[in-house]
């Protein structure tokens, strides 16, 4: 077996690897499973392309290349150690911004290397090169939109911008003018390519990225994260046509088109139209900022709360990014196992974009050992709330807004939500009357049947269980009870 064919096997037996760990990683199960699939996959590409590589380059470029290698998964262990599970969506979004950055590097080295030098002509051939230009046009034009795309991302994600859409007078038209000029741009480029285009479509794109995601509120920014993510894999797909490297594209091709796929399927659950996604915005008003109050709110306690919940039939949770920032799943899931122990049905009810990352929730009750069978998405428990006790809103906010559905104006008009207000008692953990990521202020908070129990989700949900404990200390016991009835 030539070395060539044995790299050829190499990229296949990957490929089939990274599908594997798409389909594992579609189910809670088998989750562990599709990360060790991809882990090895990439592995093993990693040593086919060190091996191939080896057979036309010196060895101090091997040896350089294997310590880019070495630095950057001491890094990458470095930070995966590090982040918290509440700083995975912009950790994710920065990673998504290497994938771009990589793409236009290659792009513009493959630029300098055949159209300025004419070193590798030889290699494309004459017939080739029209659509070796476009290729480099595009792969620079993906990867620069996903660079700061990703990189606005990262900054709403965590809060180092603010999370409201920027809406420039006339932004539907300055987008698709962006895109026209790139088409034109394109052929240009393709019939006579130069340094100045090349620069010109770079600016271009780092602009058009940067205004796309800008332009998505913070209440949508899940699926720009999940968009971003299908764009990173075009890109890479678009790099492994420029490095003529197989396995690159058929990754890249896995990775944006089931990104793609995701967003897709997170824009039906959100009403949005998935053409306006790709598009930059969805086509509605930036909110107003104004937290408008809608009446007046009751308080609870955490006692009170407990009593409640002591009496309920059947409890919903629906947790929300606020509980990812506080770590309150390990309280909740002990929450959850102390009220089936008294014979209380519970259930989760997990929105398709709770948190600010696809599967957000679902992750973290898992690592808290909550049962699968009990984490329900929206539409399998919806119809349940008008026949439930008692519903917990832990750190949710947008995802249980009524106004979604009752108040055309809204900006989340049409969003699919959580209906917890049709359940018997509502109670809100929050710790404050502060609007939502979204910045759109929730009516929940002021119906009849809703209670606001301020403070840190964790502490708040720690103090209900101190509070379950008393309540069952302080009970007296049917034994008791006859006794102190016959001794009267």
């Amino acid at each position: 077996m030539t070395s060539l064919t044995a790299s050829h096997a190499a990229d296949l037996v990957a490929a089939l690897l990274f599908i594997l760990s798409l389909a594992g990683l579609s189910q809670h199960r088998t989750s562990r499973s599709g990360v060790v699939y991809g882990i090895a996959g990439m592995a093993l590409a990693l040593v086919a392309t060190i091996v191939m590589a080896a057979q036309s380059i010196t060895a101090g470029a091997v040896a350089l290349i294997v310590l880019a290698m070495a630095l950057g998964a001491a890094i990458g262990l470095w930070r995966a150690r590090r982040v918290e599970m509440t700083q995975m969506p912009e950790l994710i979004a920065v990673l998504h911004s290497f994938v771009g950055l990589a793409a236009v590097l290659v792009g513009w080295n493959s630029y300098l290397e055949v159209e300025a030098h004419g070193a590798a002509q030889n290699r494309i051939g004459a017939d080739l090169l029209g659509i070796h230009h476009a290729e480099v046009f595009i792969g620079i034009f993906i990867g620069a939109v996903t660079f700061t795309g990703s990189i606005v991302a990262f900054l709403k994600l965590s809060a180092r911008i603010k999370s409201r859409p920027l809406m420039l007078p006339g932004k539907n038209a300055l987008n698709i003018g962006a895109l026209v000029a790139f088409v034109a741009l394109t052929v240009w480029f393709t019939v006579s390519p130069n340094l100045p285009l090349m620069i010109a479509v770079t600016v271009l794109a780092l602009a058009l990225g940067w205004h796309l995601v800008a332009s998505i509120g913070g209440g949508d920014m899940p699926v720009v994260v999940s968009m971003l993510n299908s764009y990173s894999g075009w890109a890479a797909a678009a790099a492994g046509f420029l490095l003529d490297n197989n396995l690159l594209i058929v990754t890249g091709a896995l990775v944006g088109s089931s990104g793609a796929y995701l967003s897709y399927i997170m824009c039906k659950a959100m009403n949005r139209s998935f053409l306006s996604v790709i598009a930059g915005g969805f086509g509605i008003d930036a909110p107003s900022g104004r937290d408008e109050e809608h009446g007046e709110y009751r308080e609870v306690r955490a006692a009170e709360a407990a009593e409640t919940l002591a009496e309920a039939r059947s409890v919903i949770i629906t947790p929300g990014y606020g509980m990812a920032v506080a770590q309150a799943q390990h309280p909740v899931a002990e929450l959850t196992r102390q009220l089936r122990e008294r014979g209380v049905e519970v259930r989760f009810g997990v929105h398709p974009v709770a948190g600010r990352l696809p599967g957000h929730m679902n992750v973290l009750l898992a690592e808290a050992k909550v049962p699968y069978d009990i984490v329900l998405e929206m539409d399998e428990i919806n119809d349940d709330f008008a026949d439930t006790s008692v519903v917990l809103v832990i750190g949710a906010n947008d995802t249980v807004n009524p106004a979604a559905t009752e108040d055309p104006g809204s900006p989340i008009a049409g969003m699919p939500v959580l209906r917890v207000w049709e359940a018997e008692h509502v109670i809100v953990f929050k710790r404050s009357m502060a609007s939502g990521y979204a910045g759109v202020q929730n009516p929940l908070f002021f119906r009849e049947n809703s209670s606001m129990l301020f403070g840190d989700a964790k502490q708040s949900v720690e103090e209900i269980l101190h509070a379950l404990g008393a309540h069952d200390h302080h009970k007296p016991t049917p034994g008791t009870r006859q006794a102190t009835t016959a001794g009267r």
